[in-house]
């Protein structure tokens, strides 16, 4: 995953009652692959206020209607999965994608109503952590027996697994110091979230180099990432009361304390935020429009990503 810097875009998930276009998102996607996006990448709501489509079923549709794009969620709140459900939809996506999905991690905070899925709060972190080393038995051992504190399994085989060898790549979003360690341990990537702002994701880059130095692993190895929640328009004090509105739609009253974090201007604007965020060490960048998709999608190909650092 390391390397020069590569550019990602979001797949549009918010999408109301009756209102999906087959077609339109089909078109969205081949562009995405035709302007030279290396990926598009899903976000996980499964309840809330904003209609959102499911990643995993979104990840599908885009695998269908792609050839080349790596495809991610950005991230799995796992501990409310079963892993080993979760373990089976993540191998036969990686088996019909042939080997572009890419999986994205986190605990999710306790803000979240653990009763919808018989979770206790205060076994969070235990459960995933847990859940994770079970999944990747799964994915990479012909026979599994595991006894952990919430499952157990005995002489238990998952087939076919990933088609990645030895599973896709795994990315992890955390913000608390300890979360940002536990990705130099179980992950392959740390992921920043679009609502965290650059000079924090520049705080936490140097503590999962830490942990990766004492873990003893190849820093090349390991990737960091970043989405970034931006909009390109030429009036930049229209754009950012349009992210601003945008953002307090997503995350309602909290939102409204994120529109810093944001990259929202005319492209030469946008250019100096993105290269900021990549000099913070994000060698993936998502880019997360909330409005005017395939346009937005069609000015950063045309006028950011050109004055970017990237691989050829």
């Amino acid at each position: 995953m390391p390397g020069t810097l590569r550019f990602a875009i979001s797949i549009p998930q918010f999408v109301g009652d009756g209102a999906f276009d087959p077609a339109g998102l089909r078109v969205y996607l081949a562009r995405a692959e035709e302007l030279g996006f290396d990926g598009a990448w899903t976000v996980e709501q499964v309840l809330g206020t904003a209609p959102v489509l499911g990643p995993i079923e979104t990840m599908t549709y885009a695998a269908a209607s792609t050839e080349r794009l790596r495809l991610g969620c950005a991230v799995f709140v796992t501990p409310l999965y079963s892993p080993v459900h979760l373990a089976k939809s993540v191998s036969t996506l990686d088996q019909l994608s042939r080997g572009r999905v890419e999986v994205g991690v986190a605990t999710g905070g306790r803000a979240r109503m653990f009763s919808a899925f018989a979770v206790d709060p205060a076994s969070l972190v235990s459960r995933f952590t847990e859940g994770l080393r079970l999944m990747k038995a799964l994915w990479t051992e012909p026979n599994v027996t595991f006894e952990g504190r919430f499952w157990q399994l005995e002489g238990a085989t998952m087939t076919p697994g990933p088609f990645q060898k030895p599973h896709p790549p795994i990315w992890f979003g955390a913000n608390h110091p300890a979360a940002l360690a536990r990705a130099a341990t179980y992950g392959d990537g740390f992921f920043g979230a679009g609502s965290t702002a650059t000079n924090q994701f520049a705080q936490q880059v140097p503590i999962v180099q830490e942990a990766l130095a004492k873990a003893e692993r190849d820093p090349a190895s390991f990737g960091f990432a970043k989405r970034v929640y931006i909009a390109v328009d030429d009036d930049t004090e229209r754009a950012r009361r349009r992210v601003a509105a945008s953002l307090a739609d997503l995350y309602g009253d909290f939102g409204r304390r994120l529109e810093p974090a944001a990259i929202a201007g005319n492209p030469d604007a946008c250019i100096e935020g993105v290269q900021q965020v990549a000099d913070a060490g994000a060698e993936l960048i998502l880019f997360t429009p909330f409005f005017d998709e395939p346009e937005q999608m069609e000015r950063l190909a045309a006028e950011v990503m050109p004055n970017l650092p990237r691989s050829a």
